[in-house]
């Protein structure tokens, strides 16, 4: 486990916001719920958990800077610190009652992903992972799979909403291009996890285009210090810019990368 300062605050962050997600998935049903745009929704359980890690991160480290899901680019008086937070990742899972949701929050140093935690209330599973400190879920250090040859792993990827209609296209022709040598292909609608099960070594891969930074930033870091490897979906390494991502360990990034620039 790590014992970093800064990993218990991002943590108690995390873990407070959760209660409240524990508690509102329970009452789904009763949720308010206003429409942000086609198939994506927000809730009034995102903003508020939002709120939680906000408050929360702002006391333990005044002057960090935020990019919020919901509340945007806030600027802070420390500009070599940034936290990236998806209060509920997985929003349409949790209106529709799946467990599969999480809060996920990263910190950016200097322009570098340095820490992330990811946190899944409704299974009370925790990720997290720190720069050189490795990763860990739930106290257990996590290492990414060792499978060679991606016609062997299971590789996990995000259906574009309708909300992204245009890219639709290119994603049917990369899912064709995947499904021709891996194994097995999965789909779990919340990108924080997808990269949180390859640092476990659950998936051996993943990729998705259409993403926001907040989505990854956590994730990023868990993949990097389970000894994974990350690029962007066509191979470069501006990940938030392009909004993409391609990552597993040595082999299977490379094969599953070939296969999607093949597409």
């Amino acid at each position: 486990m790590i014992n970093s300062a800064l990993m218990n605050v991002m943590t108690a962050a995390a873990l407070k916001a959760g209660r409240g997600l524990k508690r509102d998935f329970g009452e789904v049903e009763n949720l308010q719920v206003s429409v942000k745009g086609p198939g994506d929704f927000v809730t009034i359980a995102d903003k508020k958990s939002e709120k939680i890690i906000f408050d929360e991160l702002s006391k333990a480290r005044p002057g960090y800077g935020f990019v919020l899901e919901e509340g945007g680019i806030v600027a802070g008086a420390d500009k070599s610190h940034v936290w990236y937070v998806d209060p509920l990742d997985g929003t349409t899972n949790f209106l529709h009652g799946l467990p599969i949701f999480a809060v996920s929050i990263g910190l950016e140093r200097e322009g570098q992903m340095v820490a992330g935690v990811i946190y899944n209330p409704a299974t009370d599973d925790l990720f997290i992972a720190e720069k050189g400190q490795g990763a860990y879920y739930n106290n257990h250090r996590i290492r990414v799979a060792a499978r060679r040859d991606v016609s062997d792993g299971l590789v996990a990827t995000g259906i574009p909403p309708l909300a992204k209609a245009a890219i639709h296209p290119r994603f049917k022709a990369e899912l064709s291009s995947v499904m021709t040598r891996a194994g097995g292909v999965r789909r779990l609608g919340a990108a924080s996890i997808d990269l949180a099960f390859v640092a476990a070594g659950r998936f051996d891969g993943f990729w998705e285009r259409g993403l926001q930074s907040w989505d990854m930033a956590a994730g990023l870091v868990l993949v990097r210090e389970a000894g994974g490897y990350v690029t962007d979906a066509d191979g470069g390494t501006d990940i938030f810019a392009t909004g993409s991502v391609c990552c597993g360990n040595e082999h299977i990034h490379k094969q599953l990368l070939e296969l999607v620039k093949k597409a």
